[in-house]
């Protein structure tokens, strides 16, 4: 347990137990047999020593001496972070970081304090020579079997008084990763400061290691009241740059025409990487905090490698490898804290397939094609493009002009792993003026919609002829 009172960021991200009913459909229906258990383990990795958490969907690899990183992340076959191979096996200690003025990025995935600066005490200098970011997390498993949890707690770094213990937990029936990230004042007087999530995605091209993938893409919306002119601010790098654009009240960044940092106050709790070749993609949730300070108003960060240049990079020394990657970073709220006292930041992971197309995002899954929906002689033709964050069976939800509603259909079984190419029909009454298409878990839970249309058009060969 921490010592001293402890703020809570989000309380909303917590595990999800089985009702009695839904236990008991697992037990009768074959269809809702309980996922096989999680698994917590030890492993070597790359020279590292590691701390592996597995379920049927997710792998997670943990190195806690490099400051208890999250180093890598596999959902199916597919390696979202960023490893440097340079430093693979190796492990520098902050003080050997400070004698060398040097930054040792080991890559993966981190928390970092906020804001950053040299200007006083009451801003971060950076990661070089820090405990936080390269001093010995120690690691606890807390459970195993239906829930996964490990705890990583790190040392205190005396200079900010500050200390990092962060929980990752997986479950054993859905591909989501929840972290519950705790900064706590070791010091003997109030401070303020504010936590960041800092996550290197690998933007290398997965067959010329030495070019960046030219199909990889952030995205996040905007702020309709943003502080910042064109929704958002080029803090380093080229202002001018064609990787950053907003499309469909989203804000893009195109990795491989990119370079530098881009700060976004976007308010809706969502940021997602995507990579158009594998059409792979990481939904990172955080909380909003209406009327709170952010660090320079950024709720979201993007940092990239490249050079804000369109076509191939120009070639490195060749002594070295090139590397290339994306830090997706979120902020929580600037935070006093008193001595001893602590304060909790949620935050979820949620892969899924979804190409460079994606729209929207929702708490069900990713969105390529909103959903559509066209008559036909045997009921609705519903059409859409999706991506799922857990396995279970897609429902339609018929309502009249009045909002009463008509009745449910099943329109088919997904899985994160797959895309949901939707092209379905399904019997719907005459009357039904609106249709939704919810997501229902293996464990009948209502995960949400996927999308919602009121445009209920014609049949399709007769659309096709206006």
């Amino acid at each position: 347990m921490l010592d001293g009172p402890v703020r809570r960021y989000h309380q909303g991200f917590q595990p999800l137990r089985l009702r009695n009913l839904a236990a008991l459909l697992a037990i009768t229906l074959p269809a809702l047999a309980a996922p096989e258990a999680c698994q917590v383990d030890n492993i070597d990795y790359l020279g590292w020593k590691a701390v592996r958490m597995t379920n049927a969907w997710v792998k997670l690899t943990i190195v806690p001496r490099l400051g208890g990183r999250l180093m890598q992340v596999t959902f199916g076959d597919h390696d979202y972070m960023f490893v440097n191979q340079q430093l693979k096996g190796q492990s520098f200690s902050p003080e050997v970081s400070a004698a060398q003025k040097r930054w040792f990025n080991y890559g993966g995935d981190k928390i970092w304090p906020m804001p950053e600066g040299s200007g006083d005490e009451q801003h971060w200098p950076g990661a070089e020579g820090a405990v936080l970011d390269s001093g010995a997390f120690t690691s606890q498993v807390l459970s195993k079997g239906e829930t996964c949890s490990v705890r990583l707690t790190g040392p205190t770094d005396p200079f900010i008084g500050q200390q990092y213990i962060r929980d990752i937990r997986i479950g054993s029936d859905s591909p989501v990763i929840s972290f519950h990230a705790v900064m706590k004042n070791t010091s003997g007087y109030p401070q303020e400061w504010s936590e960041q999530s800092v996550s290197q995605y690998n933007t290398a091209d997965t067959a010329n290691p030495a070019q960046p993938n030219q199909d990889l893409w952030a995205f996040t919306p905007v702020n309709p009241q943003s502080a910042y002119l064109n929704s958002y601010h080029v803090r380093t790098g080229m202002a001018s740059s064609s990787g950053y654009s907003i499309r469909n009240g989203l804000f893009a960044v195109h990795s491989s025409e990119a370079g530098g940092e881009v700060w976004i106050d976007s308010p809706s709790e969502w940021l997602a990487v995507v990579d158009g070749s594998t059409r792979f993609a990481m939904v990172e949730r955080f909380r909003y905090v209406r009327g709170a300070e952010y660090p320079g108003k950024a709720t979201v960060i993007v940092y990239t490698t490249g050079t804000g240049r369109r076509g191939p990079q120009p070639p490195v020394d060749s002594a070295r490898t090139a590397i290339h990657y994306m830090e997706a970073e979120l902020n929580s709220p600037l935070i006093r804290l008193e001595p001893g006292e602590s304060y909790a930041m949620d935050t979820q992971w949620l892969p899924a397939r979804m190409g460079s197309e994606l729209v929207d995002v929702t708490y069900a899954g990713t969105i390529g094609r909103p959903l559509t929906a066209s008559s036909s002689p045997t009921g609705l033709m519903l059409a859409g493009e999706f991506g799922v964050f857990f396995a279970g069976q897609l429902e339609a939800r018929f309502y009249d002009r009045q909002g009463a509603r008509l009745g449910t259909a099943k329109v088919l079984d997904v899985t994160p792993l797959e895309m949901v190419g939707l092209q379905q029909t399904v019997p719907a009454p005459v009357e039904t003026a609106r249709v939704s298409v919810h997501l229902i878990d293996r464990s009948g839970l209502d995960r949400g919609p996927l999308g919602e249309t009121t445009n209920l058009m014609g049949p399709p060969e007769i659309n096709s002829k206006k």
